[in-house]
């Protein structure tokens, strides 16, 4: 664990944010968002992502904020206790989790075989179980944030889903799969950790810079062809503007909770 802080900062003047799989991607751009609105920001990573999560981290030297960078596997509940743990330790208290950690596997819907029950489970153990135990592991931290700020600031917990949870689409069937599963949770945990804690989702379309672009160049191209066809923005996203809707909902959206956000460019108009 390493942290970065600046020590002009009590720890107990600002949030405090907890970002999964924050290295890269939604993660990195979230991380950065509430770094630039002052807050705390815990920057979760995986072992080997030191230097992408220093990367971010160095925004908080930049500004003057506060961030601490732990590795930790979200598929690991003890990695997820500690974490949590770590940010209390740092900054006092917890108020808003993100979950943007998550992997998939470029595979066409339509190649069944060449889908397995290992690539279900790998999907799922990071996607929707890792989501789960980050949820559990910081449940109490947002529970006592929430009762102490009152029903105008709640904390918040936002899980990073998927439009192809809502269409069936996607990188993959199991990558589909499991962020359906994280609507699904997103709705329970709503009702468990109501009223201090709300737990919304997002579920973007396509976006820029994120693993499929990296990953699968030529269905990142195709993709793209087809979702700036028929949506009527026309356009992709870019990991920015997502995290613009997440620190939204953390920090403004006072009357939702179990809402699942489409960020789509209005594909849902045309059913597709």
């Amino acid at each position: 664990m390493n942290a970065n802080t600046s020590p002009a900062i009590s720890p107990d003047t600002r949030r405090t944010v907890l970002v999964t799989g924050a290295a890269s991607g939604i993660g990195a751009a979230t991380a950065r968002r509430f770094l630039r609105e002052g807050w705390n920001v815990v920057i979760n990573h995986l072992e080997g992502q030191q230097a992408e999560a220093q990367a971010v981290a160095a925004l908080a030297t930049a500004s003057g904020q506060r961030a601490l960078w732990v590795a930790g596997d979200v598929t690991s509940d003890a990695d997820c206790v500690r974490v949590v743990q770590a940010a209390v330790l740092a900054f006092g208290s917890l108020h808003a989790l993100v979950n943007a950690a998550g992997i998939s596997k470029m595979v066409p819907h339509a190649r069944l075989h060449d889908v397995s029950a290992d690539d279900f489970q790998r999907i799922y153990a990071v996607n929707t179980i890792g989501t789960f135990q980050m949820i559990r592991a910081a449940a109490p931290a947002l529970k006592a944030a929430g009762h102490a700020a009152g029903a105008a600031a709640r904390s918040a917990v936002v899980n990073i889903s998927s439009r192809a949870a809502l269409m069936g689409s996607g990188s993959s069937v199991p990558y589909a799969c499991s962020k359906a599963a994280v609507n699904a949770l997103t709705m329970s945990m709503a009702r468990v950790l109501a009223p201090e804690v709300r737990v919304n989702a997002i579920c973007p379309a396509l976006v820029e810079q994120g693993f499929v672009e990296r990953l699968a160049p030529q269905m990142f191209a195709e993709r793209s062809a087809h979702q700036k066809a028929v949506s009527p923005l026309q356009r992709l996203g870019h990991p920015d503007e997502v995290a613009e809707a997440i620190h939204w909902l953390a920090t403004a959206a006072s009357m939702m909770t179990g809402a699942l956000v489409e960020l789509d460019f209005g594909m849902h108009l045309n059913a597709v």
